[in-house]
């Protein structure tokens, strides 16, 4: 079922599209800026252009999985192997920045939340779920990728980067979520 997008729907749309994106340039650099901005504005793009096909009940699996996928096995690899860090010393020459309330609301609470807020979104047939339903997606299954890009910044020879073994279960879960969104299932309500 299609759903008719709102102008102010719209304009939170765009507006949490750049956010993240401004957040991460203030807090970790343009690397990570044009990461988010990847992510959030091809979801952003995505919404916009597709017409809502599938309905919540479809979507459920791969969202999940998705999300389980990516707190606790992607997360946690990049954490264990010090992402941020080696991004840091062989990549960006930056600092990695401390632990502080803005970083943990805009880089944590924001994003994630966004994406944790699907389910309430969906089950209320908010149009804005399916925003935060491609902008999962999208970053999980197109931006993450970039893990397999970043080694070719450094100076050393390809080899692992921090994060890049969960990306090879994580990307296929948000395109399984990519493909479900754009076919039309036999449910016609969201």
């Amino acid at each position: 079922m299609a759903f008719r997008k709102d102008v102010l729907t719209i304009f939170a749309g765009l507006f949490f599209s750049l956010l993240v994106p401004v957040v991460g340039y203030y807090y970790l650099g343009g690397l990570y800026a044009i990461l988010f901005l990847i992510g959030y504005g091809t979801g952003l793009i995505f919404w916009l252009v597709v017409p809502y096909k599938a309905s919540w009940k479809s979507l459920k699996a791969p969202y999940w999985l998705t999300v389980f996928v990516f707190l606790l096995l992607h997360k946690v690899e990049e954490n264990r192997m010090r992402f941020f860090e080696v991004v840091s010393s062989k990549i960006t020459g930056g600092q990695v920045p401390q632990l502080s309330v803005g970083l943990v609301i805009g880089l944590l609470i924001i994003p994630i939340g966004l994406w944790l807020a699907v389910p309430f979104l969906m089950k209320r047939k908010h149009e804005f779920g399916y925003y935060s339903l491609w902008t999962l997606f999208t970053s999980m299954g197109i931006t993450e990728l970039a893990h397999f890009f970043l080694p070719f910044l450094t100076d050393e020879p390809y080899g692992y980067f921090p994060g890049m073994a969960s990306v090879l279960v994580l990307a296929p879960c948000a395109w399984w979520g990519m493909w479900r969104l754009l076919k039309k299932d036999s449910v016609t309500h969201p």
